[in-house]
This record gives structure tokens, C-alpha cells and sequence, in this order.
């Protein structure tokens, strides 16, 4: 490749227009520099020159000891021009490299320019950003379209003294499903809500609706993007969505208008999941349509974190639907219990099938609740061992954890205020436990969780677990590779969950998701609020760049895993990756200080 092809496709002179990549192209120049030289001092005289890394690699040294080694597609020297001071470290030449050298004075005119100065100047997780807007495929229009753009019935609405009855006339007259309540705030009364809590309930018909009403409503703005309000759906669990304008609810709509718009759309699933039945052919088509969905989502612009709050959504509703047809079969239960899932599915980042991680909390322990909860728990995990998910290797599965709710006290107690490394670092993904179905209160649990940020024993053999995974990096910084490959979850995911999940525990948050886990630890000063920002971006990176490898292996017949090949980054990418392995690298060298690790032995 020449050097004019080289830098059209090197971001970010690929933002530049022609005439001014032109003239960069004009006043460039290539020098071959043999290894050992020194190119930049510490101290020295400013550079002169932004130098991007054509071949071979420089390695940077700070007071003689090593930094980094910057590679192909790298650039050095752009901080010093920047602000017109001394080389805050030694530039030295590791491997004979092919140096292409920007002028100083025009890179400084280049800088004035948003798009391209952005890269130098703008933080890790800016650039992150920035990179998955390039990279992420543009939104389908009808995604994208504002969600107001849905609404096809004139507002119904009723006062909290109107009767039900009146309600379910009104309902009935207007051909809607739903009735928005003018109260203070405004509420929400729908068809499920007369059935469940009017009907089922024995009220009668002259009971207000205020009294059986939701309030406050779940509701989002006029202009939001469809897909943002799939999301919401999904994340809220409610399948009336009020549209508000100006201040002012101006219309609802439903999951059937998203049914009617997107002949795609993942209610389409959903709806097929909430009359499934156990039989093993109709569960087999459970994996294949989840696969379908997500590529769906994927193409039409949605993240990994949005995607994967949409399929936690949907494998809860299979789990909801294995469980009621268990009750069916098995009878009522003879105790209150409460359906748990962790790991990734508990903090909503699965995204494709992956083994289970289960278990069942109950209340009164009683030998007819031990059976009973050992056969309902047998037949949920065969149901979902022939939808997909495969059993854990691990055992971490309702069919071994299935405990009253006092033994699971006393568990999470030990836990945390006897901590025991070997059982931390297997019990630590209890810590992101989610429930699914079932009518138990976990508040106990929930108390328990939230003190444990008052043990620094506790805290720190969490963070040792949150440790035991590294970014792949070698000497100065270079990425480190297997036959080719790089494992995201071993090298990245992973330590960043760990990391979010000790810092948010140490600042007594009941968040589950990574991403809200780093902003409720930035929030009460437990990591700083830069750091939050590049681990959160970084995650969002790894998750995109694991997704997107496993579709394309998925495409061609190969059975999906968490690695990549290297060499099938962009430049931009492999240099971002590598920034943001450091970023992990940097905080969790933090988190050994902080959490004083090196004293456990």
C-alpha cells in the first residue's frame, strides 16, 4: 500500500476533504529509522512533526522504564505540538520502522478542524463512542422514526370517580385497550387491569377507577426514536406506552401498533412465547428465532446493551411461560418462592444463547416444599435444556440451588462477613441475581447485598475474584494473541464486570447492569468519574465487537464464541482496542490499591 492510500484510509485524515488531504499529501514525508534510535526525549525539544507509524513500532519510556509499544496505524508526538511543550516521554525506535511525518505547522491547522481534532483531543470513551457510530450499521428508517409517528387512535381518557363500568364502555366505544386517567399525576388503567384487578378480584362495577388505576404512568417523549421505545417496553415490562408532547400526553400506544409496524419486530416473538407450549419441537424453535431476532436488531442499528435487555426480556418471558405450565402440572405451589437468574442474564447482557444460571429461593421449608420445588425446578431446566440453553458446567441451576429463604440468608452472610476466597470467586455472580417469576420478596437478600459494602474483607476478596481476569497484554502494552485470537470476554468483559460490581457494592448500590453499576459508582465517589466513563464505553466497544463476531460466525455455519481475529480489525480498531485493554489495565492496578490486595497474601 503507498503512502496516499495508506493515509486516505487511516482515520482521522479519512474525515479530511480531498483538498486537504491533499495537502497533507504534498508535504509529507517517509524516513526509514533503525531500531535503538531515539526519535522524541523526555524533556527535550518539542516536536516537530505528528509521526504515524507506517511500520514497525516505537516504544515510549518514561524516567527509562517502558510504557507502551505504539504499532502500524499509531501516531506519536501530536500532545507535545499541542501544547507547545517539552516530550513528556522518550520515543524510541523497537523495531526498524517506516515513519511518515506530518509538519507540525499544518497538523496545527488540521486541529482547528471539529471532526479531525476530535480524535487527538477528545477522552477514551469520546472516541469509543465515536467508533461505534462509524462502525454500527445505520438505524432502519422505521427504527428510527419517532415513536408519535405510531398513534393511531384519538386520546380516551376518564376522571378517577368514573366507574369501571363506565370504563369498559367507554373502552368498548372507542376501540382501545387502554384509558388515561386525568389524576394528579395521570394514571392508567388498561384491559388486563379490568380483568386482574376488578374481575379477578370480585369488585364491583361501580368501584372507581382510580382505585384500580397505575400511577404514576410509564411514558416517554414524542420524538423518541422507535427503537428507544422498544427498549423502554422491554426494560419496563408494560405493553401501554403513553406518548407525551409538550408537556401533555397526546396519545398511547401498543405493543400491537409495533406488531402492525415492524413485521420484524421482536413482539412478534414475544406474542409466539406467551402461548408456547412444553412440547420439545415447538422449544427447539426457541434458539434458531432468538439467532434471527438479534441479527435483526443488530442490522437495523441497535447495540449490544439495548439488544441485550430486549433478549433478557424474552428469556424471561420463556422462563415465565415454563413456570406456569410447570404450576399446571405440578399444582399450585405449597409456599411463596421466587425465580432467580445471575450472571449475565441477571444483569439483562446476554444477547446469545449461553448456559444457564439459575436457582429457586422459597419460603416455608417443609419436606412437601422440597419435593415439590425439587420436580418444578427438574422440569424448568429440561425445558429450557431444549430450548437452547445448555445446562452449566458449573451446576449453578435451580435443580441444585434450590433452598428456602433462610438458608440463602445465611449463605449471602457468609459471604459477606466471613468471605472465603475460593467461595467468593464462585459465589461472586449470586451478586447480580435478578428475579424472574414468583410472588416471594427477596428484601432480605437485597439488605444483606447493600451492607456488604460496609465490609472491606468482603470487598476486597470480591475484588480479588474481579481480578483473576486480565487484558490480554504483553510487554509494553502490545496485544497479546492466540493462534490469531483475542478473548473479549476473558480479556475485557469480564474484568469490567468484576470491576463495576465490587466498586458498586463498595458504594451500597442494588444496580444490576454494568453499565448503570460504573455511573452509580461514579455518583458516590467510589471510582471517578473518568474511569466510569472509559470502562463504560469500553464495554459497550467489547460487547459490539464480541456480537458482531459471533453473527459473522454464525453466518458462515461455525458454532459462535467469544474470540476474535486480530487481524480482521480496522486500524482504528486494533488501536482502540488496545486503548481500551489499558484503560482495564490501568483500573484494576487502582483497585489493588484501593482494596489492598497485596496484604490478603
Amino acid at each position: 500500500m503507498n503512502i496516499a492510500e495508506f493515509i486516505e484510509h487511516l482515520h482521522p485524515f479519512d474525515t479530511l476533504p480531498r483538498n486537504e488531504l491533499d495537502q497533507v499529501l504534498n508535504v509529507i514525508e517517509q524516513k526509514e529509522i533503525a531500531a535503538g534510535t531515539r526519535i522524541l526525549e523526555q524533556g527535550g525539544a518539542i516536536s516537530q512533526y505528528l509521526y504515524i507509524i507506517q511500520q514497525g513500532s516505537v516504544q515510549l519510556q518514561r524516567d527509562e522504564k517502558p510504557l507502551q509499544v505504539l504499532e502500524e496505524g499509531e501516531f506519536f508526538g501530536f500532545l507535545s505540538i499541542l501544547s507547545e511543550d517539552a516530550p513528556t516521554a522518550d520515543v524510541i525506535v523497537h523495531e526498524d520502522v517506516s515513519l511518515l511525518l506530518v509538519p507540525g505547522t499544518i497538523f496545527r491547522t488540521l486541529v482547528n478542524k471539529n471532526t479531525f481534532a476530535e480524535f487527538f483531543l477528545k477522552s477514551l470513551s469520546d472516541r469509543l463512542q465515536h467508533l461505534l457510530s462509524l462502525d454500527s450499521p445505520p438505524a432502519d428508517e422505521s427504527l428510527a422514526s419517532p415513536v408519535k409517528s405510531l398513534i393511531v387512535h384519538s386520546l380516551v381518557a376518564a376522571t378517577p370517580q368514573t366507574t369501571v363500568l363506565e370504563t369498559a364502555q367507554l373502552m368498548r366505544e372507542s376501540g382501545v385497550s387502554c384509558v388515561i386517567i386525568q389524576s394528579e399525576p395521570p394514571g392508567i388503567i388498561t384491559d388486563r387491569d379490568l380483568r386482574n384487578r376488578v374481575l379477578a378480584e370480585g369488585r364491583s362495577a361501580e368501584t372507581a377507577v382510580g382505585e384500580v388505576m397505575t400511577q404514576p404512568i410509564k411514558s416517554v417523549l414524542a420524538d423518541t426514536p422507535l427503537y428507544s421505545a422498544l427498549v423502554y417496553l422491554y426494560e419496563e415490562g408494560i405493553h401501554h406506552l403513553p406518548i407525551i408532547d409538550r408537556g401533555e400526553i397526546t396519545g398511547v400506544v401498543t405493543t400491537t401498533d409495533l406488531l402492525r409496524q415492524q413485521a420484524q419486530s421482536p413482539f412478534y416473538f414475544l406474542k409466539r412465547l406467551e402461548t408456547l407450549d412444553d412440547k420439545a419441537e415447538n422449544l427447539a424453535t426457541y434458539a434458531p428465532k432468538l439467532v434471527q431476532t438479534v441479527r435483526s436488531l443488530f442490522e437495523n442499528g441497535l447495540n449490544a446493551i439495548q439488544i441485550g435487555r430486549m433478549v433478557s426480556s424474552l428469556n424471561d418471558t420463556l422462563v415465565k411461560r415454563l413456570l406456569a405450565l410447570a404450576e399446571k402440572k405440578f399444582g399450585p405451589p405449597p409456599t411463596p418462592f421466587a425465580w432467580v437468574v445471575f450472571g449475565s442474564e441477571g444483569r439483562s447482557e446476554q444477547v446469545l444463547m449461553t448456559d444457564q444460571d439459575n436457582a429457586l429461593i422459597y419460603l416455608a421449608d417443609t419436606s412437601e416444599a422440597k419435593r415439590y420445588f425439587a420436580n418444578l425446578a427438574q422440569y424448568v431446566i429440561n425445558g429450557l435444556i431444549q430450548a437452547g440453553f445448555p445446562p452449566c458446567a458449573g451446576g449453578y441451576m435451580a435443580t441444585n440451588w434450590h433452598y428456602p429463604l433462610d438458608h440463602w440468608m445465611r449463605l449471602f452472610r457468609g459471604w459477606v462477613q466471613a468471605p472465603e476466597p475460593q467461595a467468593i470467586l464462585e459465589a461472586a455472580i449470586f451478586f447480580d441475581f435478578r428475579v424472574v417469576y414468583g410472588t416471594l420478596s427477596l428484601d432480605p437478600i437485597e439488605e444483606i447485598i447493600v451492607e456488604s459494602g460496609k465490609y472491606d474483607l468482603f470487598l476486597a476478596q470480591l475484588a480479588r475474584a474481579a481480578l483473576r481476569f486480565r487484558p490480554p497484554l504483553g510487554f509494553f502494552g502490545r496485544i497479546r494473541q492466540k493462534d490469531g485470537l483475542v478473548d473479549l470476554k476473558e480479556g475485557g468483559i469480564a474484568p469490567i464486570v468484576g470491576l463495576a460490581r465490587v466498586y458498586a457494592l463498595e458504594a451500597g448500590s442494588q444496580s444490576r447492569s454494568t453499565i448503570d453499576r460504573l455511573a452509580d459508582a461514579a455518583h458516590a465517589g467510589s471510582l471517578s468519574q473518568e474511569g466510569a466513563e472509559n470502562l463504560a464505553e469500553t464495554f459497550r466497544f467489547l460487547q459490539w465487537l464480541r456480537l458482531r463476531g459471533q453473527l459473522d460466525e454464525l453466518n458462515s455455519k461455525r458454532e459462535p464464541d467469544n474470540k476474535i481475529h486480530l487481524e480482521q480489525l480496522s486500524h482504528l480498531e486494533k488501536r482502540y482496542l488496545k486503548d481500551a485493554f489499558l484503560a482495564i489495565h490501568e483500573i484494576q492496578e487502582s483497585a489493588e490499591l484501593r482494596f489492598r490486595l497485596a496484604m490478603l497474601g
